[in-house]
């Protein structure tokens, strides 16, 4: 589609919603050409609900993504009836290079052209504006990098979006492996909208012996209301997990007042935490996503556990199940280790949790040991 002379191409940051999936915030791009009438926005952050198997797709990696156009103004009045910011960055581009970006964006819309395999992290709605100003620029761009004051792997920039104690923050801290926790180098900052927003504002065009500003003019086409978000300590995850890991140690606690072991309680830990750890490891193995590797959540849930449910549960457990409690104590050392050297960040509500289940398997260890030595000498 030919453009005027007049027309302009702009980049288009929305900023975070009230849902999860929304904290991120958005990025599209505009083109806008008051002489033929168009006025478009090309959002790569669609996906299509009616996908066969929509919900399988997503979980393992598989789902396609695809790039929409939209309108502006019913794209523009979605945003405002979220009450989410909207800034709106004009390209300093010449006439060849608006139309190349036009051409290229309008040919990646074709149905054979618009899906692609979705990354969080290196393949989505905010680096896609980043690699087609960079494929259609080319050498000529320049994206600088002194606007980055700080060296922070890709966990720190997501939690910089999140609060830490909300179950959206714990479960993301939970299902994304160690891989996450390397330091991002500058142009990868640009997976988040804010980043391609920064980038773009600090970003250079060398033409013919002359450096200019990639952006020519910011302007913010809505400014929200911005409301404080709900957080209730009491339905927290660190006040619920604090809760549970409390009640761990108080019911340990009675058993070793009373000489006795809660099966029902070992049967409880051992499922939850077997059931958690399979779940991790086919997120890890069984999966497409590139952020669920090298998970050492597996540590705490620990998957074999899961198959020893029935060991745990018998009222006189099998000396041979006090080195299985052995080896998941190791494991919480281990863990303790990766956290504090920053192999991998743990989410900081599991603590109590983590702390509890540390007390409960002493315990075992030595309540096990008891009942092997008191069946000896029985014998």
């Amino acid at each position: 589609m030919p453009l005027s002379e007049t027309s302009e191409i702009s980049i288009l940051t929305i900023g975070p919603g009230a849902e999860l999936y929304d904290k991120f915030g958005h990025s599209a791009f505009r083109i806008q050409d008051t002489l033929n009438e168009v006025d478009v926005v090309f959002n790569y952050g669609k996906f299509d609900f009616d996908t066969p198997n929509f919900y399988t797709k997503f979980a393992q990696g598989k789902l396609l993504y695809e790039l929409g156009v939209n309108y502006y103004q019913p794209f523009y009045n979605s945003y405002v009836a979220q009450n989410r910011w909207i800034k709106e960055q004009t390209l300093n581009l010449n006439y060849a290079e608006k139309q190349a970006v036009s051409d290229f964006l309008w040919n990646n819309a074709k149905p054979e052209n618009k899906k692609y395999k979705y990354d969080f992290f290196y393949d989505n709605c905010a680096t896609k504006i980043r690699d087609v100003v960079q494929i259609v620029l080319g050498d000529k761009l320049e994206f600088k990098e002194d606007h980055i004051k700080e060296e922070l792997s890709f966990r720190e920039l997501i939690q910089q979006n999140l609060n830490a104690n909300t179950w959206g923050s714990m479960g993301i801290d939970i299902a994304l492996g160690a891989v996450i926790d390397r330091k991002a180098r500058p142009i990868e900052y640009q997976f988040l909208p804010d980043y391609v927003f920064a980038g773009a504002e600090n970003a250079v065009i060398h033409r013919n012996e002359e450096t200019e500003n990639l952006v020519k003019e910011t302007t913010v086409l809505f400014d929200n209301d911005p409301s404080s978000p709900e957080n209730i300590f009491l339905t927290s995850p660190l006040f619920i997990l604090g809760l549970l890991g409390g009640l761990i140690v108080f019911k340990t606690y009675l058993d070793y007042k009373r000489n006795s072991r809660s099966r029902y309680l070992d049967t409880a830990i051992f499922t939850f935490t077997g059931l958690v750890g399979v779940l991790l490891l086919l997120l890890w193995f069984a999966t497409d996503h590139t952020a669920t590797a090298n998970n050492y959540n597996l540590l705490w849930a620990f998957p074999i556990s899961l198959f020893l449910v029935f060991a745990i549960s018998k009222k006189r457990v099998s000396v041979k199940l006090k080195r299985y409690v052995l080896l998941l104590i190791l494991l919480l050392v281990l863990l303790t280790i990766h956290w504090i050297t920053g192999v991998q960040v743990f989410a900081i509500a599991l603590l109590p949790l983590l702390i509890a289940l540390a007390i409960r398997y002493v315990w075992l260890m030595y309540f096990i040991a008891a009942q092997t030595s008191a069946d000896s000498e029985i014998r």
